[in-house]
C-alpha cells in the first residue's frame, strides 16, 4: 500500500443516497440461553439509544447490512445509517464532522490525518481493518464463466492495449477456451474510489511496464465505459457483451471472472487466498498507534495466495466531544470486531474473517475510545 498518497431486521433505501437505515425495533426484554443448571438466564438489557451516522465505502454495502442488522437485534433502542457513498465521500464526511465513523478501502493520507487530529478532540483517528475482501476481475462473455490472466494482461486491458477478446495474450493463457474476436471493453469507477486505488496499487505493483500508471483512487485511462459505486461498475459490466470491470468480490454474482497469475500458477478468488496475503503482510509505518494499516504484499508468490485483494478499514475517533457519540461507536465497532460481526459479514458478502491476533489489536484500540 502506498502510504505517501492513499485516497483512497429492515433496510430502508435513501432516495438519492442510498442509505442503509436499519430503524430500532425488538423488545427490550431479550432472553438468554439456558444456566448450568438448566434454568432460564435472562440476559442483560442493552441501555444503548441513540442515532449512529456513518457513510464511505460501497464494498462494505452488503457486509454493512449484516453488521447493523445484528448490532440493532442486541441494541433495539439504537438506529443505525451507513451512506455507501464511496470511500473518498465517507472520509470527507467523517473529516467534517458529518458523521461518527466512516468505511474506506484506503487509509488516510498525510493531510487526512491531519484533519483528523483536529476533528477527533485531543484524540487521533482510528483506522481499523475490519474488512477484508477480494476484489475480482469480473467480464460478461457469453459462454465463458473464467478466464486465466497475468497481472500484465490484466493491466494491457485496463490500459486499452489490448483491445479484442482473442488477442494473443489472453488466448496464451488460455489454449482451451475458444475466444471471441470481439472488442473488449473495460469498465472502471467514475468517483474517487478505494477499489480503483487498491486494483490500480496491484496493477503497478505487479505489472509496472503494462501500466504506466500511479496508483490513485481517480481512474487514471481516457476513453472506455464508466459507472458510480461498486454496483454501477457491476450493472454496467452485466448489461454489456464483451465487458470487463473491477469490484468487491461480493458482488461478483454470476459473472465470469479471473483467475490471476501468482508465480505459475493462477489462482481464483476466495476469503481463504485474501486471507492469506493479509495475515502475511506487516503493518504500515511512521503511523499513530491506532492507525492498524496493512502494507499488502501485492507481488506475493505464496501458493493459494490472491494479492489483488482490498483491506477496507472503520475510520472513527479515539475521542469525541459527545460521551454518547463515543460509547455508540465503541459498541458498534466492538461488535463489527467480534467473532459474531466477522462471522455475519463472511456469510452475507464472502468477506475474510480477521484472525484473532488481529482481533486483539483491533479490540485495544476500540477499548480507548473514550
Amino acid at each position: 500500500m502506498k502510504i505517501d498518497r492513499l485516497s483512497r431486521p429492515a433496510t430502508v433505501v435513501a432516495i438519492g443516497a442510498l442509505s442503509l437505515t436499519l430503524a430500532a425495533c425488538g423488545s427490550d426484554n431479550a432472553v438468554g440461553g439456558a444456566t448450568a443448571s438448566g434454568s432460564p438466564d435472562t440476559e442483560e438489557v442493552s441501555t444503548l439509544s441513540g442515532q449512529l451516522e456513518g457513510a464511505g465505502a460501497s464494498s462494505q454495502e452488503s457486509a454493512m447490512q449484516a453488521w447493523i442488522a445484528g448490532f440493532q437485534s442486541s441494541n433495539p433502542d439504537v438506529s443505525v445509517a451507513y451512506d455507501p457513498v464511496g470511500s473518498g465521500g465517507g472520509r470527507t464526511q467523517f473529516l467534517e464532522g458529518g458523521t461518527q465513523f466512516a468505511g474506506s478501502d484506503a487509509a488516510l493520507d498525510e493531510e487526512e490525518l491531519a484533519q483528523a487530529a483536529e476533528r477527533c478532540v485531543s484524540g487521533e483517528a482510528a483506522e481499523l481493518p475490519l474488512y477484508i475482501s477480494p476484489i475480482a476481475v469480473i467480464f460478461s462473455l457469453e459462454g465463458i464463466d473464467s478466464l486465466n490472466m497475468s497481472p500484465a494482461t490484466i493491466a494491457g486491458i485496463f490500459d486499452q492495449k489490448i483491445t479484442t477478446w482473442n488477442a494473443p495474450e489472453i488466448a496464451a493463457e488460455n489454449p482451451d477456451v475458444e475466444l471471441p474476436d470481439q472488442p473488449i471493453t473495460p469498465v472502471n469507477r467514475s468517483d474517487e474510489s478505494g477499489t480503483t486505488e487498491n486494483f490500480t496499487e496491484y496493477l503497478s505493483a505487479t505489472a509496472p511496464e503494462a501500466w504506466p500508471h500511479e496508483p490513485s483512487g481517480d481512474w487514471p485511462v481516457s476513453g472506455g465505459q464508466s459507472a458510480q459505486g461498486t454496483s454501477g461498475v457491476v450493472q454496467t459490466v452485466t448489461d454489456g457483451d464483451g465487458t470487463i470491470g473491477y469490484a468487491d468480490a461480493s458482488k461478483a454474482g454470476s459473472l465470469g471472472t479471473v483467475a490471476v497469475k501468482v508465480g505459475e500458477a493462477y489462482v481464483p478468488y476466495s476469503p481463504e487466498a485474501a486471507a492469506a496475503v493479509v495475515d502475511a503482510s506487516p503493518r504500515a509505518e511512521g503511523r499513530p498507534d491506532s492507525s492498524l494499516v496493512v502494507e499488502l504484499d501485492r507481488t506475493t508468490t505464496a501458493d493459494g495466495a490472491y494479492p489483488l485483494v482490498l483491506v477496507s478499514y472503520s475510520l472513527a475517533c479515539t475521542e469525541y466531544d459527545d460521551p454518547a457519540d463515543a460509547e455508540l461507536v465503541k459498541a458498534f465497532l466492538g461488535y463489527v470486531a467480534s467473532e459474531e460481526g466477522q462471522t455475519a459479514a463472511a456469510e452475507a458478502a464472502g468477506a475474510a474473517p480477521i484472525s484473532d491476533a488481529l482481533r486483539a489489536e483491533v479490540e485495544a484500540v476500540v477499548e480507548s475510545i473514550a
